[in-house]
């Protein structure tokens, strides 16, 4: 299951990866990542098995499985091709949640005294390899808590950061940003609506036929041609949405291109092409039009 567990909250505690597991919450009692490349991943651990993870709270640097040895060395190189590995790749593409569950080996302020625990969902925002500590190559995700997700508490005090005096041409910026807490109404999106045109398009751009090939798979966007928000207020349906690569989404969203109800492309005023399309994506004319009503010049 990817997302919450009906009827476990965020905090949850457990005394042992195997209670963790009955209650769903991480299914492995050894794997530290859950999932698989077809449907992605489902929860991480996060209790010091890698010595390259870094935790910051709502911000995570995780580091992928494989290579170790069995006191914890990493005595080869990581790979995509991992189950788990893959599985954390999917989940970034396809912008799905996974649950993260702390553990108490975790040198880490936010690791529970005992135990384990559920901390809530979190994203995949990026992803790269690097030589670790141990001098191999090994793929770490960069996993931000999602929205909603309350901060883990913190078991000790985090020793002062040392900064240089400030330069008289650089702004001074900060190391801990003020968060400032609000209440806010969103739109749900639903991922299966533009996973679903990302699939029939196979990641490549409906406007200019680019298809991005990332470490581990293809990466494309599904682009709602009406917006969602207010006031605009469009449907979160198939026949609202293009699978799209960042440029076109980019200029879609700020009205360079829109589309004539006979698919053709404009871009700033010119002809540009004519929109791929697929059979099983029927658009809809309405949302064309009220993008391209939106954007008329």
């Amino acid at each position: 299951m990817i997302g919450e567990i009906p009827g476990v909250p965020v905090g949850q505690p457990y005394d042992s990866r195997r209670l963790a597991s009955e209650a769903g919450v991480h299914r492995p009692r050894v794997a530290g990542i859950c999932g698989t490349k077809t449907t992605g991943a489902e929860s991480i651990v996060l209790s010091g098995g890698y010595k390259d993870d870094e935790d910051y709270g709502d911000v995570i640097i995780y580091t992928g499985h494989g290579g170790q040895d069995d006191s914890g060395n990493q005595v080869s190189d990581q790979s995509l091709d991992d189950t788990g590995n893959a599985a954390l790749v999917t989940s970034y593409l396809e912008g799905l949640p996974v649950r993260v569950i702390r553990g108490s080996k975790c040198e880490s302020p936010y690791a529970p005294e005992s135990g384990y625990r559920y901390d809530g969902l979190y994203r995949v925002v990026s992803y790269g390899s690097k030589l670790g500590i141990d001098g191999h190559l090994i793929w770490q995700y960069r996993m931000e808590a999602a929205l909603g997700t309350p901060p883990p508490p913190i078991k000790r005090e985090q020793p002062p950061i040392e900064t240089p005096q400030d330069k008289p041409d650089v702004p001074a910026g900060n190391d801990k940003p003020e968060r400032l807490s609000s209440n806010v109404q969103r739109v749900i999106r639903s991922s299966k609506v533009k996973n679903a045109v990302k699939r029939w398009h196979k990641d490549h751009c409906q406007v200019c036929d680019t298809r991005i090939e990332v470490p581990g798979g293809y990466y494309s966007e599904g682009a709602h041609i009406q917006a969602l928000g207010r006031p605009h207020d469009g449907p979160d349906r198939t026949g609202n949405v293009l699978c799209l690569c960042p440029n076109c989404h980019v200029k879609l969203d700020a009205g360079a291109i829109v589309i004539n109800d006979d698919f053709t492309v404009l871009e700033n005023g010119v002809p540009a092409g004519t929109l791929r399309i697929h059979p099983k994506h029927t658009l809809s004319l309405d949302c064309i039009r009220s993008h391209r009503e939106r954007w008329r010049r």
